[in-house]
């Protein structure tokens, strides 16, 4: 085969316009594309599949110390804004840094809980993660910490085969374990650049996964605001119903008209936040100021006697090393490794979504591979430091963006801030409310049920949108891990089909123009006599010839039992211009097609064969049995006009085609 780097060639055929107009038609020939070795192909492919940033880039005609610097710079993203960093940044960093610390503390004590976690393990992981996340991220306003949907699904997984009651040293070392290999999930995907898997978990899965994992996690708090001692440790929502309404005799009156207000007062302060913006600070307080009430509150009025239960004692001091706790071995090694990966999974989903969400809105990039790598690194450090699933918190860090955060530094406030508390404040924490733990997760989750995201995808695709409410009904009533993992199988599911199902259409002309398009989209399109124009719109391969081979031998047919007596079908256009690929089965598609429409009186024309279709179509056809250069256009337009020409000269008829079949 001839490779070409030459300019496209071109040849004039003669065509009438019009009865009695005669005029000439460029036409401009298919040729291959330039040649590449197997290996420049293999190099190439591999860069597209796992560089399509082109990290290196930016080290062309650098001198070897810039090089260097910007090495330094690519690994630790810190140093690129520390050496610049001044008086004025700090100042905005420290109110936001203290800002975001205000609604963190009360959280991660809050989802610490909700993980079936000590309390201060909430502490532990908003403590040392932000130190790791700072020197490693690329966002600036990234917030990190516990989030409510990887504490849920950490703790219910783990809850399935250890009670953290009955077995809570176990617990808590499975929650670490898988800690580590959540992180260790993590970190591999961004060093292998193997992000695109998590995008597998589609916007609408997402959507409705979180929607029905706040439900669940709104209803099992209904444990701490009506006082339930005894309550199911099941995450669907017929247990926790079923729970709360057998449990009746043990509802605290005094605990639910603590909730209640509490829960009221909170749900204000959010409601006033997302009404002004400016704000932000209202719903940011809010938590930590109903802590600080509650708990002079339960002090003063000595609240356990009244049955309202609290926090208890809590251990001062900065986190212990864990290390020693992870288990490499044993019977749950299996259950920490699952537990790990999917909870890796949310939260590497939620926390690069949350920082891209912010760097859009401040016009700067987040590096996605670099920020797996950051949140990995950040939960490997933090297994071994007492700290559970950490990522990026949405809420927090659209506190953290309001109240107006410059840098990374405002997570080394918090930071420094959680410190302080663990150092000096624990004490204070020992007459909390538990029921004020539970209003402080409800008013946090509300904000998951995205109603307004979940009517647009009905709006604009329905498989989406079953998609989304599979994800949602099965988290609610079945479990977390199932609701996910049934979602994410329709999303497959539906990829399938578009592989094996490809779209095709028949064009027709637009009158007066050269234009081609769908005929059953533009209605002034019109069919061309003798020509069955087709467009095959994704790749050709193994999973999706025997489709194409039947629905275009149809359209055939079809076409053949509509034209009528004066002109029969001679040319079969495919237009190949959404054809990014094709492989080896693929190219027996053409050879197939071409035996049988050859029975029929019928030639197969190509239109724009992209360069790897071309390539693998001409190397296959050396004598060019099925692959003709005549038969070889650029565009539509070109092929009929010069195919007509053709035609004008020689046209048989219908009776006269079947004739020379018999023959």
């Amino acid at each position: 085969m001839e490779h070409s780097n030459s300019p496209v060639e071109t040849d004039f055929v003669e065509v009438t316009l019009e009865e009695g107009i005669s005029g000439s038609v460029k036409v401009h020939k298919v040729v291959p594309p330039p040649y590449k070795s197997s290996l420049q192909k293999f190099f190439a492919k591999v860069k597209e599949t796992f560089f399509p940033d082109d990290p290196l880039r930016q080290f062309k005609g650098q001198p070897l110390p810039r090089k260097l610097i910007l090495g330094a710079q690519y690994l630790f993203p810190l140093l690129q804004w520390a050496p610049t960093y001044n008086l004025n940044l700090f100042k905005s960093d420290l109110i936001s840094g203290l800002t975001i610390a205000s609604l963190a503390i009360p959280q991660g004590i809050s989802y610490a809980k909700l993980a079936n976690l000590p309390a201060i393990h909430g502490l532990y992981s908003s403590f040392v993660p932000p130190l790791v996340y700072v020197v490693l991220g690329s966002s600036m306003d990234l917030a990190v910490g516990p989030v409510s949907i990887a504490s849920l699904v950490l703790g219910s997984m783990i809850n399935e085969e250890v009670s953290a009651t009955e077995e809570p040293d176990l617990f808590l070392k499975l929650a670490l374990t898988s800690t580590f290999f959540a992180g260790l999930f993590q970190a591999a995907l961004g060093i292998l650049r193997l992000g695109f898997i998590i995008d597998f978990l589609s916007k609408a899965i997402l959507i409705g996964f979180m929607g029905g994992s706040a439900v669940i996690v709104g209803l099992q708090q209904l444990k701490g605001l009506l006082g339930i001692k005894h309550f199911t440790s099941k995450m669907a929502i017929i247990p926790v119903l079923s729970s709360v309404f057998h449990n009746i005799d043990e509802w605290s009156w005094q605990t639910i008209v603590m909730g209640i207000c509490f829960l009221v007062f909170l749900l204000g302060a959010r409601h006033v936040s997302m009404k002004k913006p400016e704000l932000f600070w209202v719903s940011a307080g809010a938590p930590l100021l109903s802590v600080i009430i509650s708990t002079a509150l339960a002090f003063a009025i000595k609240a356990q006697r009244h049955g309202i239960s609290v926090i208890g004692k809590l251990p001062r001091g900065v986190n212990p090393p864990s290390a020693d706790k992870l288990l490499f071995r044993g019977d749950h090694l299996g259950l920490a490794i699952k537990t790990g990966l999917i909870t890796g999974l949310l939260s590497l989903t939620e926390g690069i979504a949350v920082g891209r969400t912010f760097a859009t809105i401040r016009n700067y990039k987040v590096d996605g591979n670099k920020e797996m790598m950051a949140i990995g690194f950040m939960n490997v450090v933090g297994s071994t430091t007492s700290c559970y699933v950490t990522t990026g918190s949405f809420s927090r860090s659209a506190i953290n963006h309001n109240a107006g955060a410059k840098t990374g530094m405002s997570n080394v406030v918090m930071s420094v801030t959680v410190l302080v508390t663990l150092l000096f404040l624990m004490p204070l924490f020992q007459y909390t409310p538990n029921v004020i733990l539970g209003a402080i997760i409800i008013t946090a989750v509300i904000g998951l049920i995205d109603i307004s995201s979940a009517y647009l995808i009905w709006k604009i695709d329905k498989f989406d949108f079953i998609v989304m409410l599979t994800a949602f009904l099965g988290v609610i009533f079945i479990s977390v891990q199932v609701g996910l993992a049934i979602s994410v199988a329709l999303s497959v599911l539906r990829i399938l089909l578009q592989v094996t199902r490809p779209k095709t259409s028949m064009l027709g002309n637009i009158p007066a123009t050269n234009i081609y398009r769908n005929i059953h989209h533009y209605k002034e399109a019109i069919r061309v006599p003798g020509f069955l124009i087709l467009r095959i719109e994704a790749p050709i391969n193994f999973a999706n010839i025997t489709y194409l081979n039947e629905r275009i031998y149809r359209w055939v047919e079809e076409e053949q039992a509509t034209i009528n007596e004066n002109v029969c079908l001679q040319f079969l256009i495919l237009d190949m211009s959404a054809v990014s690929t094709i492989d080896t089965s693929g190219v027996s598609l053409f050879k197939d097609l071409k035996n049988a429409l050859t029975m029929k009186g019928v030639s197969i024309v190509l239109v724009n064969p992209l360069a790897e279709v071309i390539e693998k179509l001409q190397k296959t056809d050396d004598a060019h049995h099925f692959i003709r250069a005549e038969f070889l256009f650029l565009t539509v337009g070109e092929a009929v006009a010069s195919l007509s020409s053709a035609m004008k000269r020689q046209t048989p008829t219908v009776q006269d085609a079947r004739g020379d079949l018999q023959l």
